[in-house]
């Protein structure tokens, strides 16, 4: 088998929150505005830099250059704060950690996350579900990294260059994810995408955002290596 980026996303596609994401981000922004009650944005598959971006500009609020470090200090804190919270309420998704540690076994394969949360954020969620150690954090692209989501496939691209030589291409790097974002981070980010329909998005929307390759989940350990590698 030839070598492979393999990029995951957290949310929805390795595991599920429920609604607490949402609820500590709202509370996140309350206290960084002081607006308690505050008009919240939607759209799965963004950056959490590009959702604060969004829901500052429907509460009224002009977006400064240090407006999102203070938040992302706030958003952190508290996310940390209900670790517990994290790992009560939050679920493995099916095969997610047969998928991951076939991965981190597998020769020729370096495997990290692509997604909204902050690289904290992030690795919080995955140990206090019990998948932390599976992905190299350190060489990922991350909401904190840049707003816009296809240019985390060049940050995690670059982040893999200079820890370890190896230079992937659009055709060496997998990016799996659930969610229409996702599918457009790798088309226009240089990327192959593993879309599953393990979140909001059908595999009929994930199709139509132009996936070719679109699993039900990751449960079919074989199948999904099959997917990543072909």
């Amino acid at each position: 088998m030839g070598k492979r980026l393999v990029l995951w996303d957290v949310d929805k596609t390795l595991v599920d929150l429920d609604s607490l994401g949402a609820e500590i981000f709202a509370a996140a922004f309350a206290r960084f505005s002081g607006l308690e009650a505050h008009t919240r944005t939607h759209g799965p598959g963004r950056t959490d830099w590009q959702c604060f971006h969004e829901t500052q500009l429907a509460n009224g609020l002009v977006p400064t250059e240090q407006c999102y470090p203070r938040f992302l200090a706030i958003h952190e804190e508290m996310f940390a704060e209900r670790g517990a919270e994290v790992a009560r309420r939050g679920r493995v998704l099916p095969g997610a950690p047969e998928i991951l540690r076939r991965c981190a076994d597998e020769p020729g394969v370096v495997s990290s996350l692509l997604t909204g949360n902050s690289r904290r954020n992030a690795e919080r969620k995955l140990a206090a579900l019990g998948l932390d150690g599976f992905v190299d954090c350190s060489l990922g692209g991350y909401g904190d990294d840049h707003m816009d989501r296809p240019e985390l496939v060049r940050v995690a691209r670059e982040r893999v260059r200079r820890a370890t030589g190896t230079e992937f291409t659009a055709d060496t790097t997998v990016l799996v994810g659930d969610t229409p974002n996702d599918v457009l981070a790798a088309l226009h980010g240089g990327a192959r995408i593993v879309a599953v329909a393990t979140g909001w998005a059908s595999a009929a929307d994930l199709r139509a955002a132009g996936a070719e390759v679109v699993l039900d989940d990751l449960s079919d350990t074989d199948a999904v290596l099959e997917a990543l590698m072909s």
